[in-house]
């Protein structure tokens, strides 16, 4: 972890990603000023970060804000509602977000937040609740070069793959791209486990041998032992990884892209939503294939 010299540092939306992520600045020596919609973490509550009572208080007692937050729509209410960051701001600052949302309102929010006399940095995440907890997230930035090295030693505090891929809004469309990575990795390594689950081999031992090979990954190391021993508490929940894939169906639509596998993912996931799986950890996949095949991993071969 990267040490810098104290910064004032707000942060809003301490969820599950938000929570260690926010520890790890605190853990730093940062000074926090901190507020969430949900309850207040106890490692939060108990450490020396300044609990406020808006965002706006937030902007207005730190130098750099981080939103970690679900959707699009809450980073603009974050932003732009009564007593919002924007109410807070002052000339000089930085809005850093960390949340996955629509790379063309993020270049909206970053005009709007720049008339402000301040700057904007998209800056998504990957590597989901392990990177967050561990501080091995990766980082995708969209925003001009000099507020990328400003906020970059605050953002090693939470990660170790940062890269600036571009300006504003192109940290966005690389979280996107990457999301459709993940979800057809994800499908993959489902349908290989269940392939070989209903063949009657065990799941644990070929996904042992598989991650000697060519086929290992991240994906088939985590979610693919979530998907055998049957943990499906997030995590990254269902219903965010299907906001992300409309986020990318709907940008393939307006470039006339066709994104087959994609679409057929978003399928799957609906599949979950629709037999109560909205909050089910992004792994749980698995389980709508499981039931077209009216089979579980772990189940017994007849």
């Amino acid at each position: 972890m990267t040490t810098t010299q104290p910064l004032k540092i707000g942060f809003i939306g301490l969820g599950i990603m938000g929570a260690p992520m926010a520890g790890h600045l605190i853990s730093a020596g940062h000074q926090l000023f901190v507020y969430t919609l949900g309850k207040m973490p106890e490692a939060i509550a108990s450490s020396n970060a300044t609990q406020c009572d808006s965002a706006a208080a937030v902007a207005e007692g730190a130098d750099i804000i981080i939103l970690m937050v679900p959707d699009t729509p809450d980073v603009g209410a974050a932003l732009f509602a009564d007593k919002g960051i924007a109410a807070g701001l002052s000339k000089g600052k930085v809005v850093v977000d960390m949340s996955s949302i629509s790379p063309v309102e993020t270049k909206e929010f970053a005009k709007k937040i720049e008339a402000l006399g301040c700057d904007y940095l998209d800056a998504p995440v990957s590597g989901g609740d392990v990177g967050a907890k561990n501080a091995t997230l990766s980082i995708m930035c969209g925003g001009k070069p000099e507020v990328f090295e400003r906020v970059k030693p605050v953002l090693e505090c939470m990660g170790k793959n940062i890269t600036l891929v571009g300006g504003s809004g192109d940290g966005q469309t690389c979280k996107v791209a990457n999301q459709i990575v993940v979800a057809l990795t994800i499908n993959a390594v489902a349908e290989g486990l269940l392939f070989a689950a209903r063949a009657g081999a065990d799941p644990s031992k070929v996904r042992q041998a598989l991650m000697g090979g060519l086929a290992t990954s991240r994906i088939l190391d985590i979610l693919g032992d979530r998907m055998i021993k049957r943990t499906f508490d997030p995590g990254f929940r269902v219903a965010l990884h299907q906001k992300d894939l409309n986020l990318a169906l709907g940008a393939a639509k307006q470039l006339g892209l066709a994104l087959p596998a994609t679409a057929n993912a978003q399928q799957l996931f609906s599949v979950c939503v629709a037999n109560g799986g909205a909050a089910w950890d992004h792994s749980g996949m698995v389980r709508a294939l499981e039931t077209m095949a009216n089979f579980e991993i772990g189940q017994k071969v007849d």
